[in-house]
């Protein structure tokens, strides 16, 4: 697997048109999901470690994971396709019985959210990530500016 993905985290959270841009990435490159600005919401909390009043919906997730002794071993965000990206949410289940390890399609804005909520970590496809435009001149700038904006 090692060659196969590259680890990769959340680099950033910026407002965009259509909802969220998530800067992910590593110190090698950085790139751009777009997801819901809900879905940017959630993921900044559990960034953030932000209290919240009731459990969201991907904190009811990782606790009936927990209740059936389900572990997130990892998530990977697989491919680009027409515009979409793809990921797989990898999961562990272990017990009496033995050990099982279930890989599960999921949205990437998704597997975003499970994985920072849960400490767990994420990758990225090394075809994908050859693949992908660098944008980590954009984000040093937009935080240039917003770093300008908050002292003024």
């Amino acid at each position: 697997m090692k060659n196969d993905v590259v680890p990769v985290d959340i680099r950033g959270i910026l407002p965009a048109p259509t909802g969220c841009a998530i800067f992910v990435g590593n110190d090698e490159k950085v790139f751009v999901i777009q997801v819901e600005n809900n879905m940017g919401m959630v993921i900044s909390m559990f960034l953030r470690d932000a209290p919240k009043e009731r459990p969201l919906t991907h904190d009811l997730i990782a606790l009936i994971f927990e209740g059936f002794g389900i572990t997130i071993e990892r998530v990977v965000i697989t491919e680009l396709r027409n515009s979409t990206y793809f990921a797989r949410l990898i999961l562990k289940q272990e017990n009496e019985l033995g050990k099982k390890i279930v890989e599960v399609d999921a949205r990437p804005s998704d597997c975003l959210a499970l994985a920072t909520a849960r400490k767990r970590p994420i990758y990225v496809a090394r075809r994908l990530f050859d693949q992908v435009e660098d944008m980590s001149e954009m984000l040093a700038k937009m935080n240039e500016n917003n770093d300008d904006t908050e002292s003024t």
